[in-house]
């Protein structure tokens, strides 16, 4: 397990051993990613390269500048609250209304119900225009729960789509807000 912190803008990685009886799983060929003892926690395949920004973490299937995808994730701790009623797909319409890409598709808002956070994504088909003209998805998830707001994003190319599509169908079922990790070491959460 590696367990990040930041100080002044400066990553510190630290790697603590997992205990025999951890409670830490994921499906084969992943890992599980965890912000803030577990205010932001979902799994991304194992052998992505992961890059800590100054206020999200990005997620690539290879090494920039040859990478072909980009899951990021950023999240705000909010007030204590009943957020029940924040209007999360019209937030999510608006903000994919301002997209400045050149889109040509517009999906559908998907709402996904969980036991303590809702959830909801869609996905545009634009064309980057960065090198030669390419289609491209792109698709955008907020989760809200817990007094937790998350933002994730996940650009990848149309034609990579199949091999990829399954990757954001997990990192949305395993997206869990709030759950606190008393021991990074153990996986137990609070009150365990």
């Amino acid at each position: 397990m590696t367990k990040r912190k930041k100080s002044n803008l400066q990553w510190i990685k630290q790697t603590l051993e997992l205990k025999p009886d951890h409670r830490w799983e994921s499906p084969s060929g992943y890992k599980i990613f965890v912000a803030n003892r577990g205010a932001v926690r979902f799994n991304v395949p194992q052998n992505w390269v992961f890059e800590p920004q100054e206020k999200s973490f990005k997620f690539m299937d290879k090494k920039p500048p040859n990478d072909d995808c980009c899951l990021e994730v950023s999240f705000n701790q909010l007030p204590p609250n009943d957020w029940s009623m924040f209007p999360l797909k019209a937030t999510l319409r608006k903000i994919m209304e301002d997209d400045s890409r050149n889109v040509i598709e517009r999906g559908e808002i998907i709402t996904v119900k969980r036991q303590t956070a809702k959830i909801v994504w869609t996905e545009i088909k634009f064309i980057d225009t960065q090198t030669e003209p390419r289609d491209a998805f792109s698709r955008t998830c907020i989760g809200l729960g817990s007094n937790i707001q998350c933002l994730i994003t996940f650009d990848y190319w149309a034609d990579q789509a199949e091999e990829l599509t399954p990757i954001w169908d997990e990192v949305i079922r395993s997206l869990t807000l709030g759950l606190y990790i008393r021991d990074p070491r153990t996986g137990l959460a609070y009150p365990d």
